[in-house]
């Protein structure tokens, strides 16, 4: 199983802004220009790059998320994209633009069948879950509410339609460069059997090692390349390859 190295863009309005813990009021713009942004990642040399429509996340609606991920899809890349996919239908227009993977969140805990539509139409390598949790427990609708099903349970029974891919997130670390949960992460991996990616609180070089000697299959960096405490060339080159 390769390591891959996903550079985070999430955008909102249009732009390329972070959140920390989730909270769209604690909320940090880097670029008004997403196309630039993803260009600059690929330059470095990601193969992949993780897109996130956080209105979409949030249940709005906003035409320029759309926009500039229409324009990140002509540079070539593979785009892992989630946000706000909520139907076998939204879920089949964003293949239709040319995303590689996308990461289905609150539908698995609120139409788990749309998940499972979704693996049987498209197939496991083009869908992931995106399972977020505070303290164990599984949040939705862009982090806003408790779903009240622990994280471990979402992942076993993901795993029973056929999913192959989470990206975990430890929403209480997101964006706060605080380290990945490594712990809780390699646990979900161990008690899912599933390839799990790891996200939130990536913030050195070290993080981006510890996740692939855990022998998670990727890790998602955001906040860290935007201020400059991760060189994703480095990164890139830290674990062996570029994804």
């Amino acid at each position: 199983m390769s390591f891959i190295v996903y550079p985070a863009i999430d955008l909102r309005g249009g732009k390329v802004v972070r959140l920390k813990e989730g909270d769209p009021n604690r909320m940090t713009s880097y670029s008004d220009d997403p196309t630039q942004t993803a260009t600059q990642w690929l330059s470095a040399g990601a193969a992949w790059l993780h897109v996130v429509n956080l209105d979409g996340a949030f249940g709005e609606i906003d035409s320029a998320n759309q926009i500039a991920l229409e324009s990140i899809l002509k540079l070539g890349a593979f785009v892992q994209f989630g946000g706000g996919m909520r139907s076998l239908d939204s879920i089949e227009q964003a293949f239709e633009l040319g995303v590689s993977r996308v990461v289905l969140g609150t539908i698995a805990i609120e139409q788990p069948k749309v998940v499972q539509d979704a693996l049987k139409k498209f197939g496991t390598e083009k869908i992931a879950v995106g399972i977020d949790a505070r303290d164990g427990l599984v949040r939705v609708r862009g982090w806003k509410d408790d779903s009240g099903i622990s994280a471990a349970d979402l992942a076993l029974k993901m795993r029973t339609f056929g999913l192959r891919t989470v990206i975990f997130t430890d929403i209480g670390r997101d964006g706060l460069g605080s380290g990945l949960n490594i712990v809780s992460t390699r646990k979900l991996a161990d008690v899912s059997g599933l390839d799990v990616i790891a996200s939130g609180g990536v913030h050195i070089l070290d993080d981006v090692i510890a996740a692939r000697d855990a022998n998670l299959s990727g890790t998602i960096i955001g906040r860290a390349l935007y201020e400059g405490t991760i060189d994703l060339k480095e990164a890139l080159n830290g674990v062996g390859n570029a994804g």
